[in-house]
């Protein structure tokens, strides 16, 4: 609403609520009809609807001004744009008006004749300027050939140097992969022996989590001894305690009955003193009064007792519980006795066995021996070898030197050709400073040569750097010679890293020994610790064997009190039953007391709610009552109002007279009536209110009264909570009892689990010693097969460099300790096995729980039997699969195929491009047909000028039969000199046709000189597309050797897959021999063994996968690189003929040409033989002329003699009129000759 009072406004920011004000003020509004809050403005109605009409209008008015600039600017920009049409106009029309008056007027005529005429006299200096010109373009183009036979030459050298180069980086390069291969053999060596570091790792692992079993086994037991110990004593004091309490409770039970004995006796004597007292009652009333006293203070005595009775009875039940107690603990004691001498039979069983396998072991380590012993000879032997080899890599190192200091010569060579081509470069610079034409002849080429880089960029995208140094040129050799070195210098570099990352693995590895050795350290640290324990153990168990003897003991002293026990327990029970009904009936209470109390709260809530809408009521009565109080005062207000009225009208009836009465009588009923009306509102009002404040009055009586309810019903909630409580508490002691025996059966139940936990880890730890000895034989084995492969190896490795030297050490430093690390692990399994047999020792005490669970043991057995099996069958599923892989790899055969036709089709495109390439020859041949035609016009032109020139001889001929005819008719010369002056005007037009003629044929020879020279230039094109096609070609035959070469090298690396994949057959052959091995001996082996084999023939699988994606990428790269080789083949026999076809065409063009300069030297030599001629004919016209003249005179001479003056002055007239037009067309011819004659002689 800003809009309707903009300039009410002030700049800057102002409060929204002083904005509004100062917005209805400029709009001039009545305040009575708004009012203004803290953020909004509230309008009496329709007051809002007239201000948007209002704002409709100004905004209706504002657009309509805008809408009006924006026609009046758009009117007056196309009225500007029809203004300046309106002046092109005018300007067009001037100029054509000019124009017209232009072409008509007669010297722009005369101009336009002679304009041409002005230019003939220049032609000859033109010709020789152009020849002049033809010469220099002659002389250049000689310069550039020789020039470009010179590059020729040195290109070829540079190709020869170049393929030398090649030759030399190729030996370089299969030199270099013989030792990536035995760099890779190393490494995948490496691998293995990490593998093996990684087994024997994870080995020592797992027999440091036995031996932390086994601590806590140990720990367990000590908690277990001390839970016990302290059982026994528990149990001990509590016994102690029971007899105590049994003995002080039978004391005071007997002193108690003795006392009720003595006061029943007692009350006997005192009634028969009652009776006799009776009968003299008022001498007996003082000591009845103090007998009476006794029996009240006998009654409290009572009381005591009977609840000194009710507390010896809960007692009671407590020691009922504590016998009950002692007898489940009896009872768990008797039976760990009996499962631990069952264990203790079980473990000397399992000792003898034991000692029978340990003695089976001695035999083995015996003979494994042995067999170390051997495998140190071959490791000697092995040393001796490495020697020799270590001499043959220092000839290797030499040889090295040698190859380094050759590399440098080939820098040194490559800095000279560098130089070379700089100067080269600066040749081609110097003769690129040619005229326009052979810039614009050079960007035909250019373009033309960029059609057929096009062209072959779109046959072969792999040759693009190739293309870019077709474009440089010469610099050719130079970038690729560089490229090489940068090649064998990234070569070097990456052989460099290889050997910095082989020190780094070495270095790690030998970090990695370090730490195996100091976790060996550790662990044999940990096993004294464990030996050390179990000492301490073995102790331990001796006094918990003299402890149970004693415990036996106690257990017959015990078995005597627990007879006594039962009979309280009896007791006690029969309580307890009582106690339950009572609890019971407590129970059923206490859910009556909870239902009153659920319905108390419900009738609270309801009251509550009643009270809330009581509550409401008033309220709303309030207002009411509030709103019939603003009525009654209106309505006293307005009676007030009345009565005043009243007033006033009666002074003015009083003043004004008796006229009105009628019309007040009438109002004063009317105002009565209303009076009377208000009298009833306002009684109604307050009848109303009377009654409301009854109402309110009740409601809170009822409230009182509810609010008393309330708190009675709080009051017995309490109470009946207090005895939940209290209830709560009993039922939670009993419970904490029964948790207390739980978890000691719980206990127990542990303990019998854990002693055969124990057990069943003590025999797997055993047979997995038993399989880690039998794969620390087999991978002894393995270690010396691999340490013979490696020996062969590095006896193939004739030609290895100073990192294989380095390679062969950090082996031989692994081999060492690995040896070393072998040594220590079969010192750790001697360590293992003395700890075994001490375990066997201690085990023997825990013997007779083992043959409970033998059976189950033997089902376990059986389970791990079907495991193997089912394994089995994953293996052989897994053999399925590889079938499945071999069925994929016949597939992917086919799919091959499928890519071959596919190639196929690719080729018939090809060929179709091939032939498309023929057409478009064929539209250039077309096009040389057109030209050719072209020229046959030209030919035709060039007779129809030789035919017009034989014409103008004739006349010529014609002309001297005429002067013939004039000598012979001297005596009528005034007819002949008449005649002879009517031929020499049609001879001097004649003269202008031939000079035209001459003109033309001039111009036309200038075309043919044009057209010589586009020859020439297309000529040049050819030439230089030719040499282009050659140099693709030999960079073509530089690629398919290349690719050869790389065909030779896939070929290679080929076998050597098709090698590596035979080795790796082998291994899988091995590896299934050792999985039958590891099937029959799975019986005996755990679960580990099979998953780590399992694990190792994954592995193998997916290497195997590995080599055969890798031998059919390497057969993909070979199919590629025949392809690309036919490709290049192909390639190379289409530029053959696209070479021999531009051959032809050069000299089809070059045969043309020289018809073409035949032809320009015969027109030459007309124009010659014409321009002679016409010289001659326009000697004989000057003698003709001459003579004429002589025979003037003589006839002037007789005519002056026969006539009178008057005819000898008019003929002197004529003959003086006649003789200068003669003379000047004379002179003009003369000029014409003389003019025409020097471009001759200079020719």
């Amino acid at each position: 609403y800003s809009i309707l009072a903009p300039n009410a406004i002030p700049q800057g920011f102002v409060d929204g609520k002083t904005v509004s004000e100062k917005i209805l003020a400029g709009l001039q509004m009545d305040p009575a009809e708004y009012r203004l809050g803290t953020t909004k403005v509230f309008f009496k109605a329709g007051v809002l609807g007239n201000l948007e009409e209002m704002r409709d209008e100004r905004l209706s008015k504002i657009i309509s001004m805008f809408q009006a600039h924006i026609r009046g600017y758009l009117i007056r920009k196309a009225y500007k744009k029809l203004q300046d049409q309106r002046i092109g106009l005018s300007v067009i029309q001037r100029n054509i008006r000019k124009w017209l008056v232009l072409r008509n007027w007669q010297w722009w005529k005369l101009y336009s004749k002679v304009k041409p005429l002005l230019s003939i006299a220049r032609q000859e200096e033109e010709m020789k300027e152009q020849l002049k010109q033809m010469d220099k373009m002659k002389e250049d183009l000689a310069k550039t050939e020789r020039i470009k036979k010179e590059l020729e030459e040195q290109n070829v050298t540079l190709l020869e140097q170049k393929n030398d180069l090649f030759l030399q980086l190729q030996t370089l390069e299969d030199s270099m992969g013989d030792q990536e291969e035995r760099v890779e053999k190393l490494i995948m060596q490496k691998a293995d022996f990490e593998s093996q570091i990684k087994e024997l790792e994870e080995r020592l692992l797992d027999e440091e989590d036995a031996a932390a079993d086994l601590e806590g086994i140990k720990k367990k037991m000590e908690a277990d001894n001390a839970n016990l110990k302290k059982d026994i004593g528990d149990l001990e004091n509590t016994l102690q305690k029971a007899e105590q309490d049994k003995a002080h409770k039978d004391n005071q039970i007997s002193t108690l009955q003795g006392e009720i004995s003595q006061q029943d006796e007692h009350i006997g004597k005192l009634n028969k003193e009652k009776k006799a007292l009776e009968e003299a009652n008022k001498k007996t009333s003082d000591s009845l009064q103090a007998e009476e006293d006794k029996c009240n203070h006998l009654n409290k005595l009572k009381a005591k007792l009977e609840q000194a009775l009710d507390e010896l009875e809960d007692n009671l039940e407590r020691e009922k519980k504590v016998r009950g107690d002692v007898e489940k603990a009896k009872r768990k004691v008797e039976q760990d006795l009996k499962s631990t001498q069952e264990n203790v039979e079980d473990l000397e069983r399992v000792k003898r066995e034991l000692e029978e396998n340990v003695r089976r072991k001695e035999a083995e380590i015996s003979s494994l021996n042995s067999k170390l012993e051997d495998e140190q000879n071959l490791v000697s032997q092995l040393q001796r070898k490495i020697k020799e080899l270590q001499a043959r890599i220092e000839e290797l190192e030499e040889e090295l030197e040698a190859e380094r200091n050759a590399r440098a010569k080939v820098e040194k060579q490559r800095a000279e050709l560098n130089r070379e081509l700089e100067e080269l470069g600066e040749r081609l610079d110097e003769a690129g400073g040619a005229t326009s034409a052979q810039i614009e002849l050079n960007k035909k080429r250019e373009a033309e040569l960029l059609k057929i880089r096009r062209d072959l960029e779109e046959a072969s995208l792999q040759h693009e750097a190739q293309i870019s140094a077709l474009r440089k040129k010469h610099q050719d050799a130079a970038n690729e010679m560089a490229d090489q070195v940068d090649q064998l210098q990234k070569v070097k570099s990456k052989s460099e890293k290889e050997k910095q990352q082989l020190r780094s693995e070495v270095e790690d590895l030998q970090a990695q020994i370090q730490h195996i050795s100091k976790n060996k350290g550790c662990s044999e640290k940990v096993m004294k610790q464990f030996e050390s324990q179990m000492s301490d153990l073995n102790a331990r168990l001796e006094d918990s064997q003299r402890s149970i003897n004693e415990l036996q003991s106690q257990k017959s002293r015990l078995q005597a009190e627990n007879s006594d026990l039962t009979r309280q327990l009896e007791d006690a029970e029969h309580r307890v039953s009582v106690l339950s009904k009572e609890k019971s009936q407590l129970s059923s209470q206490l859910e009556d007391a909870r239902r009153s109390l659920e319905e108390e709260t419900r009738a609270r809530s309801k009251l509550q709610n009643e009270v809330r809408n009581m509550h409401a009521d008033m309220d709303a009565i309030r207002e009411q009552l509030e709103e019939e109080q603003e009525s009654k005062s209106d309505v006293q207000r307005q009676l007030s109002k009345a009565n005043n009225e009243i007033q006033q009208w009666r002074s003015k009836f009083e003043s004004e007279g008796a006229n009105r009465t009628e019309e007040l009588e009438d109002q004063k009923r009317k105002l009565l009536g209303k009076l009377s009306e208000a009298e009833q509102t306002t009684e109604a009002a307050n009848a109303k209110c009377s009654a409301l404040e009854k109402a309110k009055s009740r409601l809170q009586q009822e409230l009182e009264d509810m609010s008393i309810e309330v708190d009675r019903a709080n009051a017995s909630v309490n109470q009946m909570e207090k005895k939940q409580r209290a209830f709560d508490k009993t039922t939670a002691e009993w419970q904490a009892k029964v948790n207390s025996l739980q978890s000691e059966l719980e206990n127990s139940q542990k303990e019998s689990r854990g002693y055969s936990a124990e057990l069943y880890r003590i025999k797997a730890s055993i047979e997995e010693y038993q399989d880690s000895i039998g794969a620390l034989r087999r991978e002894n084995k393995n270690l010396a097969d691999e340490i013979h492969d490696l020996t062969d190896q590095l006896s193939e490795g004739g030609r290895s460099t100073h990192e294989l030297d380095k390679a062969r050490r950090r082996l031989e430093m692994e081999k060492e300790e690995l040896q070393a690390a072998l040594e220590e692990a079969e010192g750790a399994l001697e360590q293992e096995e003395a700890k075994v047999m001490r375990a066997q020792l201690e085990i023997a005490t825990v013997r007779n729980e083992i043959d409970k669970r033998i059976q189950e043991k033997e089902e376990e057995f059986d389970n791990t039997r079907r495991n193997h099996q089912r394994a089995l069958e994953s293996m052989q599923a897994s053999l399925e699969a590889e079938a499945k892989g071999k069925a994929d790899a016949m597939r992917i055969k086919k799919k091959l195929e499928q890519d071959i036709n596919e190639l196929e089709v690719a080729l018939d495109a090809s060929n179709r491009g091939k032939a498309e390439m023929e057409k478009t020859v064929k539209r250039y041949q077309q096009q040389i047909r057109e030209m050719q035609t072209s020229i046959e016009e030209e030919q035709r032109q060039r007779d129809e000028a030789r035919e017009s020139y034989n014409m103008a001889e004739r006349r010529c001929t014609l002309m001297s039969g005429e002067v013939e005819e004039l000598r012979a008719a001297l005596e009528q010369a005034e007819r002949a000199r008449k005649a002879s002056d009517n031929e020499l005007a049609d001879a001097n037009d004649r003269v202008n046709e031939l000079t035209s003629q001459v003109s033309s044929v001039q111009g036309q020879k200038r075309k043919l000189e044009g057209d010589i020279n586009a020859m020439q230039t297309d000529l040049d094109e050819m030439h230089g597309e030719l040499k282009g096609a050659d140099e693709r070609c030999k960079k073509a035959m530089a690629d398919a050797a290349r690719l050869a070469d790389e065909l030779r090298a896939e070929q290679d690396h080929s076998n050597q897959v098709e090698k590596v994949r035979k080795n790796l057959e082998s291994q899988v052959k091995e590896f299934q021999i050792r999985l039958d091995e590891a099937e029959a001996s799975s019986l005996k082996g755990g679960k580990k063994m099979i998953q780590k084999l399992e694990s190792r023939v994954h592995e193998l699988e997916a290497e195997l996968d590995n080599e055969q994606r890798r031998h059919a990428e390497t057969q993909k790269n070979m199919r590629k690189a025949d392809r690309r080789l036919k490709e290049l083949a192909f390639q190379a026999d289409e530029d053959r003929k696209n070479q021999e076809r531009l051959q032809e065409l050069i000299d089809k063009l070059n045969a043309k040409i020289k018809t073409f300069k035949r032809q320009v030297e015969e027109a030459e030599e007309i124009a010659a033989i014409n321009l002679a001629k016409y010289r001659k004919a326009q000697h004989e016209l000057e003698e003709a002329e001459e003579r004429a003249d002589t025979a003037d005179s003589t006839l002037q001479k007789f005519r002056a003699k026969s006539r009178s003056s008057v005819s000898v002055q008019r003929s002197s007239v004529s003959v003086s009129a006649s003789n200068p037009g003669m003379l000047s067309t004379a002179n003009l011819v003369g000029r014409g000759v003389s003019t025409q004659r020097e471009p001759s002689t200079a020719k």
